[in-house]
């Protein structure tokens, strides 16, 4: 492909950065992608949820999400945990959480709207790149227990529709015929069919392959470790698996870090106040006939345990959820892993666990819970970070919104 003329560093290989150096190698600039990982996506894009989910749009920025999140603090196996240990980072962000309640309805519309995007995004990504990723397209079924959840959810689908998202009321009976091998006590359900679920690593790394196909070149085992201006233009200095520090003058970066994207935008005089909230997973192998039948084929999301699921082929089954506030903390607790082993044994019995993989990544969380996109203060550095625990919903509209607002910047120079 020919080049622009201007060379761009992508700073992270999850799920935001290889989207975003597709986009941007798309569009004829020269991309270098840096990570400290030996390979691209080995943190929050291992092992997420796998879902596609338009219809988890809502933001967490409600009055009754909080006061159940403060009850769930002192209950061992709740979907919420939080280290009390006094931070200030920790607790300003939860104060500027707290302070978005009243955008709480404006804010699930603007996530709605972005997913429905990303969604056809993704695909024309897949179909260009011609991955394979475990893609399954038969929707997104939520359950409830309770009557006062699923009044809830009447609401939350008011919202929805207004960005554009259409998706059915159930009755138990009607969960039940979607979802056969559902065992859990239901009350009714709603059912998104335009959502859909897949292995975000393999996403993630065929996409890769491609964008290195395309001549995209990834810089991996080396950290990031400064970013100053010269000449208006970033000057990037990093640190390789050798040790040896080397430097590099760019056109621009884009900066999709995730946790660590605060400490970067910092240096650059940016405040990008992203904080990482724990997510857990398990994969549970599905080795026995037996298992292989219990497991559901549809995507489930169990709202008031926040635990959602999916299948992936034949032989595994992905159930995550969990949100913990603990800082920059990779500890995979066993504590966190117990309750989603546990909602497998009590909600698809005929399931073995005797072989299961636990896995823990951090999600980066603005207080609003939108993703910070676009440009920084200073000359060629822009921002793709933020989409907390819809970062692979997220992650290809904010790659191509990313990559639309450097092309028009561009040429607007390039005009002037």
């Amino acid at each position: 492909m020919e080049h622009s003329g201007k060379h761009f560093a992508v700073i992270g290989a999850g799920i935001t950065g290889v989207t975003t150096a597709w986009v941007l190698s798309q569009k004829g600039y020269e991309v270098t992608v840096f990570d400290k990982h030996r390979y691209p996506a080995m943190e929050t894009s291992f092992a997420n949820g796998g879902q596609l989910s338009a219809s988890n749009a809502e933001v967490w920025t409600n009055i009754s999400t909080i006061v159940k999140g403060i009850k769930w603090l002192f209950k061992s196996d709740a979907p919420l945990s939080m280290n009390l240990r006094p931070s200030w980072h920790k607790y300003s962000w939860l104060a500027e959480f707290a302070s978005n309640i009243g955008k709480y309805e404006e804010h699930t519309i603007a996530t709605a709207k972005l997913a429905i995007d990303s969604r056809k995004v993704m695909l024309d990504f897949s179909d260009q790149a011609g991955l394979s990723f475990d893609r399954v397209n038969r929707g997104i079924l939520h359950f409830y227990k309770s009557e006062a959840d699923f009044a809830h959810a009447h609401k939350v689908t008011d919202l929805l529709a207004k960005a554009g998202l259409s998706r059915r009321r159930l009755t138990a009976d009607e969960v039940y015929a979607i979802e056969p091998a559902m065992r859990a006590p239901v009350i009714g359900g709603y059912y998104t069919e335009s959502d859909f679920t897949g292995d975000i690593h393999k996403f993630a790394t065929g996409l890769a392959e491609a964008a290195r196909n395309q001549g995209v070149s990834f810089v991996m085992n080396t950290e990031v470790e400064d970013i100053k201006h010269q000449h208006a233009k970033p000057l990037l200095t990093w640190k390789t698996s050798t040790g040896e520090v080397e430097n590099g003058l760019f056109d621009g970066i884009v900066v999709t870090a995730g946790v660590m994207s605060r400490k970067l935008a910092a240096k650059l005089g940016d405040r990008v106040n992203v904080y990482p909230v724990k997510g857990y997973s398990i994969t549970v192998d599905l080795k026995d006939t037996a298992s292989q039948t219990a497991a559901p084929t549809v995507s489930l999301l169990d709202d008031a345990a926040k635990i959602v699921t999916s299948r992936l082929g034949t032989n595994r089954f992905r159930v995550a959820g969990t949100a913990e506030i603990s800082g920059i903390n990779y500890d995979i607790r066993s504590d966190r892993i117990a309750p989603l082993i546990k909602w497998v044994e009590a909600n698809f019995p005929d399931i073995s666990t005797e072989t299961v993989v636990p896995w823990a990544g951090l999600r980066p969380m603005m207080p609003s819970m939108l993703p910070h996109i676009g440009p920084g203060r200073k000359p060629g550095v822009y921002y793709n970070t933020g989409h907390g625990h819809l970062g692979w919903t997220l992650s290809c509209i904010s790659a191509q919104m990313v990559g639309d607002i450097i092309h028009s910047q561009n040429n607007q120079r390039l005009a002037g």
